[in-house]
């Protein structure tokens, strides 16, 4: 094993590794703090979430790159965060736990007994994608909200991801970050708070189970899931010549997620977006060495996990309206994807449309959030209308 990883070592895939685990974390991380928040967490719960996420994500990238010798990017879910976040009012902490941990099991299950695929057929792309669209909506609209509040640094955050989408699009967010860190002193009232250093203790929280959760929290995550993390990620590995095993990367990916669960692994999935640079040619020209930028992206994520009190601890010192910009410029892309997705059919149009504003509206019913009601609400009136075209 030694001597292999030693044959096909090589700097340019460390640093497509870091990269990939950069432009994972650089915005999304703000995001889980906010959905921790969102529940109820304490600050040393919100350390657990990023300690059982870095460890989840990092072990399973890092050994399912090490089995299956191609790079297998992983993540968290960021449109998943931004369902929690719409959601959390509904729900406690240890109700939602529950919930993430019924998503994982799910995806396990039907990861490993190869059924995934058939029960996302039941469920057009254009409703699933109106769903996640509607509720990802607010996040664009609070961030230009803010200009009222704090016009020149929302305004100069902006200018900079504007022009780096042009000239770096691939850097384009770990700049904004940066940027974003570098004048947040100058335009914010920002103080760092006392940083915690040292090993993070996790914390277990005990799940609780509702019907409610279950219906608006664990199966939109699932379906989120699916949708927006692993058919994505699969289709760009194949991509790029290989052949995914499909059900061992949903079903381990799946599993981690449930023993995690209990320490806020929120979703261990395929990464989507980022896996490109993990996989493309400037890795290695040799494809069957660029798996060595898969273990290195999940040992960065393992580290994080390991050190998250720190992570935890910097991230809170920034103000709220920091949080709020950023996890709007970093849905930019999600929210347009997804949009374009769910109105690109005219025969689907009307449907996505009232699953897009019934999932925007963040109404409830018995305790069941809107994305949950506007994806069902979003299938019957497509049931109807299609029954009417083939009539």
């Amino acid at each position: 094993m030694i001597q292999r990883l030693r044959q096909d070592f090589s700097v340019p895939a460390v640093f497509a590794g870091f990269i990939t685990f950069l432009v994972g974390i650089s915005v999304s991380s703000v995001l889980v703090i906010q959905a921790a928040q969102g529940l109820g967490a304490s600050t040393a719960q919100i350390s657990s979430w990023f300690w059982a996420l870095g460890l989840g994500v990092g072990l399973s990238g890092l050994l399912l790159s090490w089995k299956f010798k191609y790079p297998v990017a992983t993540s968290w879910s960021t449109a998943g965060l931004a369902l929690i976040i719409a959601s959390a009012n509904g729900y406690s902490l240890n109700e939602a736990i529950g919930a993430f941990l019924i998503c994982g099991l799910l995806t396990a299950v039907l990861g490993f007994l190869g059924i995934f695929q058939k029960v996302l057929a039941y469920i057009p792309q254009s409703l699933t994608s109106a769903m996640l669209a509607g509720v990802l909506l607010k996040f664009g609209i609070e961030l230009f909200a803010s200009l009222k509040v704090e016009w020149p640094f929302v305004l100069s955050v902006l200018a900079v991801y504007i022009f780096s989408k042009r000239l770096w699009p691939r850097y384009s967010i770990v700049l904004t970050v940066i940027a974003s860190i570098a004048i947040c002193p100058i335009f914010l009232d920002f103080q760092l708070t006392n940083i915690h250093w040292g090993l993070t203790q996790p914390i277990w929280m005990t799940p609780s189970f509702s019907g409610s959760a279950i219906l608006g929290l664990a199966l939109p995550l699932f379906v989120i899931n699916m949708a927006s993390q692993y058919l994505p990620g699969l289709a760009m590995i194949k991509s790029y010549g290989y052949e995914p095993h499909v059900n061992q990367l949903i079903g381990w990916t799946g599993l981690i997620q449930t023993l995690l669960a209990p320490f806020g692994a929120f979703s261990v999935n395929i990464a989507a977006i980022s896996a490109a640079i993990s996989l493309d040619d400037q890795v290695h020209p040799d494809p069957k060495k660029r798996y060595i930028a898969g273990i290195s992206c999940g040992l960065l994520y393992i580290i994080m996990g390991l050190f998250a009190a720190t992570l935890t601890s910097l991230l809170l010192s920034f103000p709220s309206l920091f949080i709020v910009v950023l996890a709007g410029i970093a849905l930019f892309g999600t929210i347009s994807h997804n949009i374009a997705i769910a109105f690109q059919r005219i025969d689907d149009r009307e449907a996505a449309l009232m699953t897009f504003l019934f999932s925007a509206s963040g109404i409830q019913f018995f305790g069941v959030g809107s994305a949950f009601w506007g994806l069902l609400f979003g299938c019957v009136v497509a049931l109807i209308l299609k029954y009417r075209i083939r009539k």
